[in-house]
């Protein structure tokens, strides 16, 4: 059988063909992503290990849909903030309780032959995510509580968010998602798929962002620092479009707290946001206690 695949010779000739291209200013092009770009150079002792997570569920309700794949993609980054080794990912299906929605796999490309008889070892987990310090996940609002149900030592990590603890809009980019963002870095790869996404992910947060500093540094630092849960409970209902065009949000459901208003502010706006509550929403001081959350709580249904 023969081998398709282009040689040397041919990529050398593609590329060049590329550089002319982008040299002209008309074209701008999208390489396929291959492998992620590392940092060399560093001191292996600086190390500390990072956990990059995706799953594939039947639904976005964190509560009630069932996690299908699981993928999991070990990396290890210096004080810096520079991705500097990527492992072999942990890569399981799982057969849920019930169908798999049409629309999910047309989004997934997962079907019932492929998940049957698949589950996913809580323990192998478990054990894969002992040595991280960190997880990380694109939209780990949505992660989180799915991997939290299927064990327990997901809820004794710190979490990190790649789409949300990252200024993206404030350094250029035009949306959030993992395509446009690696677009706008000049790849494309074959999304929703767990792993796909996961190495597509950490190769965005490699990046140097337009101060220098890697799109990974920048996540860290929102990471580790507090934020602060101020829930406005009884707020009067005639201000509600006040508080939402501040950046409040509804909790409807009584199983996850009080039906409220709430927002999460860094440590330094705490005391400006108690009071503009006071001023501008009660007309008193409703002796709010806001709530301290770090990475070790932020994103989980616990919250």
């Amino acid at each position: 059988m023969s081998d398709t695949s282009p040689t040397d010779l041919d990529l050398a000739a593609l590329d060049a063909m590329a550089a002319q291209l982008e040299a002209s200013g008309r074209y701008r092009l999208l390489r396929r992503f291959e492998t992620c770009t590392l940092h060399t150079g560093f001191d292996p002792a600086t190390l500390k290990r990072g956990v990059y997570l995706d799953t594939e569920t039947t639904g976005t309700d964190t509560r009630r849909d069932e996690v299908i794949e699981l993928a999991m993609i070990p990396f290890d980054y210096d004080p810096e903030g520079r991705l500097c080794a990527v492992g072999a990912p942990f890569v399981a299906l799982q057969q849920p309780a019930k169908p798999i929605p049409p629309e999910i796999t047309q989004i997934t490309g997962l079907t019932e032959a492929m998940v049957a008889g698949h589950s996913i070892d809580a323990g192998q987990v478990a054990a894969f995510i002992a040595p991280a310090v960190i997880i990380v996940a694109h939209n780990a609002a949505f992660d989180r509580p799915f991997a939290e149900r299927l064990t327990e030592a997901f809820k004794l990590k710190s979490w990190a968010c790649s789409m949300s603890q990252v200024d993206w809009k404030g350094q250029g980019f035009e949306g959030t998602k993992l395509g446009y963002l690696a677009n706008q870095c000049g790849f494309f790869f074959d999304g929703h798929r767990a792993e796909n996404d996961c190495l597509a992910g950490l190769e965005i947060l490699g990046r140097p962002l337009t101060d220098g500093r890697t799109a990974l540094a920048h996540m860290l630092e929102a990471a580790r620092a507090p934020t602060w849960r101020i829930v406005a409970e009884r707020a009067p209902y005639e201000l509600k479009d006040k508080l939402k065009a501040r950046g409040y949000r509804w909790n409807g459901d009584d199983a996850t707290g009080p039906k409220a208003w709430f927002t999460d502010i860094p440590e330094h706006n705490r005391e400006a946001e108690l009071t503009w509550l006071a001023q501008d929403i009660y007309g008193y001081d409703p002796q709010l206690s806001p709530r301290r959350i770090t990475a070790f709580e932020r994103f989980s249904d616990r919250t």
